[in-house]
C-alpha cells in the first residue's frame, strides 16, 4: 500500500475547504490518496491587522513543514506568497482560478452604490480601502480581521454593527457562500489583488516524482494570468502597506491567445489613482507585468508607494483578505 500523500493546510474554514478541493482534484486525476495535515501559522495566531503582519506571515509555517519533510506538498492562497522565490521550493501547479473580483455583503441586499454616505464597509485590504476611497461614495471604511464567518456575521448577524463587508468572491465560492452577495463588483470599480482567486501547489524541488504528479493540476492560462500580475507587483516592490492591484484576462486577440493585463497603484486615501493597461502573449507574461510596472512608475507610482515604505525585493506580502 502507498502512503498517503501529507498535504499541508492552515486550520481555517477556507484552507480547509480549498486544499479539501485539491486533495479530491489530485486523488481523481492519479488515483493517491491525500491525508490533510493542519499547520497554524503566525497569521492565524494574531490579532493584528493583516499589513502590520510581516512577510508570508500565512506562508512561512507551511514552508518550514515543508523543508521538515513532515508534510509532502501545500496548498496557499497565492496572494498570500511572497514573489521572491523561495529556496529549494516549487510551484508545482496553479489549478484553475476562481473568479478573481472582490464581492460585496450589504444589509437589505443593497448594491455599492445603494449604500447611503457614512454607510460603514469593512474590508482588511489597503487595496479596497484605498478603492473605496477612489469612489468618493463618503463611504465611512474601518479596517477589519478574522475568517470570513466572522466578517459575514458583522454585516448579518444579530450584533452586525457593520452596513457592508467586502471580500474575494473566490473565498465565499469555495465555501458555497455565494448566496450572501449583493454584488460582485466590476474590476472598473475595485481591481482585485494580485493573483487574488488563485490557488498555488508547492512542494520541494528535488521531489520530482511529486512535482511530475503534481503537475497534472495545473492550469495554463491560470498560471500565466498570474505570472504577470506576481511581476507587475514584484517589480514596483509594493511593500504590505502599498495598495496595489492587478488583474490578468487571457482572450483570443487578432493574432491569437493574449493576456490584457490591467494595474493600479492608489493612495491610501483614494485621492491619487494611477491605472495602466498592457497587452502580449502568455509566453510573454512575466515581461508584461514588468514592463507595465515600469510604465506605472514614470507616472509615479513610486511616489505613491514611497507614502507607504517600499519593501525589500522580494518581500511583497498582501496576506490572507478573502
Amino acid at each position: 500500500m502507498t502512503a498517503p500523500l501529507r498535504l499541508g493546510t492552515r486550520g481555517s474554514a477556507l484552507a480547509m475547504a480549498q486544499s479539501g478541493q485539491i486533495a479530491e482534484a489530485l486523488t481523481a486525476a492519479t488515483g493517491r490518496d491525500v491525508a490533510l495535515v493542519e499547520v497554524v501559522t503566525a497569521g492565524d495566531r494574531s490579532s493584528a491587522p493583516v499589513h502590520r503582519l510581516g512577510v508570508g506571515v500565512f506562508v512561512s509555517a507551511l514552508r518550514d513543514a515543508l523543508a521538515a519533510r513532515t508534510i509532502d506538498f501545500a496548498v496557499h492562497s497565492y496572494k498570500d506568497l511572497p514573489t521572491a522565490a523561495a529556496p529549494g521550493l516549487h510551484i508545482a501547479a496553479v489549478p484553475p482560478r476562481q473568479d478573481p473580483r472582490d464581492a460585496l455583503v450589504a444589509k437589505g441586499g443593497r448594491t455599492l452604490a445603494e449604500l447611503p454616505p457614512g454607510a460603514v464597509v469593512g474590508t482588511g485590504a489597503l487595496r479596497r480601502i484605498a478603492q473605496l476611497h477612489a469612489l468618493g461614495l463618503q463611504l465611512e471604511v474601518t479596517p477589519i480581521r478574522g475568517n470570513v464567518d466572522t466578517r459575514l456575521r458583522r454585516v448579518l448577524g444579530p450584533d452586525a454593527d457593520l452596513d457592508a463587508v467586502v471580500l474575494a468572491r473566490a473565498g465565499l465560492a469555495r465555501l458555497g457562500r455565494t448566496d450572501v452577495i449583493t454584488e460582485t463588483l466590476d474590476p472598473m470599480l475595485m481591481l482585485p489583488a494580485p493573483a487574488q482567486g488563485a490557488l498555488a501547489v508547492e512542494c520541494r524541488a528535488d521531489d520530482t516524482d511529486l512535482v511530475e504528479l503534481l503537475a497534472v493540476l495545473d492550469h495554463a492560462p491560470s498560471r500565466a494570468a498570474v505570472t504577470a500580475e506576481r511581476a507587475l507587483l514584484a517589480t514596483l516592490e509594493a511593500g504590505c502597506t502599498a495598495p496595489v492591484a492587478a488583474y490578468g484576462e487571457l482572450a483570443e486577440g487578432d493574432a491569437g491567445e493574449e493576456i490584457y493585463l490591467r494595474g493600479a497603484v492608489i493612495s491610501p486615501d483614494g485621492t491619487r489613482d494611477l491605472r495602466l493597461s498592457r497587452t502580449g502573449t502568455p509566453a510573454d507574461a512575466a515581461e508584461i507585468g514588468k514592463a507595465l510596472a515600469a510604465e506605472l512608475l514614470e507616472l509615479g507610482a513610486d511616489s505613491i508607494l514611497g507614502q507607504e515604505g517600499h519593501a525589500a525585493p522580494g518581500t511583497q506580502q498582501f496576506g490572507s483578505n478573502e
